[in-house]
C-alpha cells in the first residue's frame, strides 16, 4: 500500500491504516467507543462503560484492542496508579484508496458495516429525542436523500466538494470554547453507488 493511498487518520496523512487495525474497529463497541472519546474528549473505562451499559472490564478490554491497532492510547497526564485513562489518537479517519478493499474486501465490508450501524445508531438516537428537541434544533434535523446520474469522477467530485463544504465549519475540540448556543451536531454523508454498479465491466445486467 502506498502512502497515498488505504485507510488513513486524517491528522496524521502520512500513517495508512492496516487491516489488522481495520479488524479491529469492526466491531460495533469499539466504533462506538472511539467516537465517544473523539466527541467527548478523554475518559476512563468505568465511564465508557456506564455510557454504553457494559461492564468495566469489557470496555477495558476493547480499550486495550483499539490502543494495540493505534486508534486510542492512554492519557498519562490524567491517569494514575487506580485509573487508567484513555483518548483518541486521532480526530477522524478517512477512506482515500481502495488498495485495502482490492487487497483484502471482507476486512473493508467488515469495517464499513460498523461505520454504517454507528450512523444508523446516531440517527436513531437524534430521532428518540426529537419530540422533546428545541423547535430551532428540530428544524434543522435533515434526513434527506437524492438520487444523481454520475460517472465515477463525478461522484468522487461530489464527495470532495462535500467535504470542502463541511470543512468550513467548526469541529469539535474537546479541550477549546465552546460558543454559546452550540450544541453537536452530526453531520453524516453517504454517496452510494447503486448496486448494479458492483456488475463487473463487460457482463451485462
Amino acid at each position: 500500500m502506498t502512502e497515498d493511498q488505504g485507510w488513513k487518520h486524517s491528522d496524521d496523512p502520512h500513517t495508512a491504516i492496516t487491516a489488522k487495525g481495520m479488524r479491529a474497529m469492526a466491531h460495533p463497541v469499539r466504533m462506538q467507543l472511539v467516537g465517544l472519546l473523539r466527541k467527548h474528549g478523554p475518559s476512563t473505562a468505568t465511564r465508557l462503560a456506564a455510557q454504553l451499559g457494559l461492564n468495566s472490564g469489557a470496555t477495558s478490554y476493547h480499550l486495550r484492542q483499539l490502543a494495540a491497532a493505534g486508534f486510542v492510547e492512554e492519557d498519562r497526564e490524567r491517569g494514575n496508579a487506580r485509573e487508567r485513562w484513555w483518548r483518541s489518537a486521532h480526530r477522524l479517519t478517512v477512506w482515500t484508496g481502495d488498495d485495502l478493499a482490492d487487497e483484502e474486501p471482507d476486512t473493508a465490508v467488515g469495517f464499513l458495516r460498523s461505520v454504517l450501524a454507528a450512523h444508523t445508531l446516531t440517527g436513531q438516537r437524534t430521532l428518540d429525542a426529537f419530540e422533546t428537541m428545541p423547535r430551532e434544533w428540530r428544524r434543522v434535523t435533515d434526513l434527506s436523500d437524492l438520487i444523481l446520474q454520475l460517472t465515477p469522477a463525478e461522484a468522487e467530485q461530489l464527495t470532495g466538494e462535500l467535504s470542502e463544504v463541511i470543512g468550513r465549519y467548526r469541529r469539535v475540540d474537546t479541550e477549546g470554547p465552546v460558543p454559546e448556543g452550540s450544541e453537536h451536531v452530526s453531520v453524516i454523508v453517504h454517496v452510494l453507488p447503486d448496486a448494479r454498479a458492483t456488475t463487473t465491466e463487460g457482463e451485462t445486467t
